[in-house]
């Protein structure tokens, strides 16, 4: 028997048995396939192990920035109250002696409650004197003045809030403009 019937009986033989036969071109066309097919594996691997770590790091973002600002709305109510502790100090008279008992307690209530605003990181923001800042500060109004720099708040209507940094109520002010040598806007010109 020659070599190329032994080939052909083993080929016969394989093939009866359910195992596919291929030539060497082939395998190397089938090699070439399932490597391409293992890379795109592994590249979507590395693009879903990314995608779950941009997922698990927004998550702790979130988790955080919830943790952080959870008292916003909290905090917003409070505000008024504070305020109002605040306003009934200053029209009270320190000198009154039938009210000092009841002024000594409201002292100490406001000094609590600005502590315990402090500990959750909600500050005031009292800008008198400062250069205005559209980012805490909202201007009520203007005021021609030559006393200060323009662009300066001179009177704080109502204080802003920030908590951990992040404004939760701006600040009510009067903002400074440059003296314009122009007659004042409220008098009137009784001679036009």
């Amino acid at each position: 028997m020659s070599d190329e019937h032994r080939q052909d009986q083993a080929a016969q033989a394989q093939s009866d048995d359910g195992v596919d036969v291929t030539t060497g071109d082939d395998l190397a066309a089938r090699v070439e396939s399932l490597e391409e097919q293992l890379a795109t594996a592994q590249d979507q691997l590395l693009r879903a192990a990314a995608d779950v770590q941009n997922v698990r790091r927004r998550a702790e973002q979130d988790v955080e920035k919830a943790h952080k600002f959870a008292l916003e709305r909290f905090a917003q109510d409070l505000l008024p109250v504070l305020e109002s502790l605040e306003r009934g100090l200053e029209l009270s008279d320190p000198n009154d002696a039938a009210i000092k008992p009841m002024r000594d307690g409201m002292e100490l209530t406001l000094k609590m409650f600005a502590e315990t605003l402090s500990r959750f990181q909600i500050a005031p923001v009292d800008p008198h004197g400062e250069p205005f800042n559209p980012e805490f500060h909202q201007a009520m109004a203007m005021e021609e003045s030559g006393n200060v720099e323009p662009n300066t708040v001179i009177r704080v209507f109502q204080k802003g809030y920030t908590i951990s940094g992040r404004l939760l109520r701006p600040a009510m002010v009067v903002v400074s403009k440059a003296a314009s040598g122009k007659p004042d806007a409220t008098s009137i010109d009784e001679q036009a």
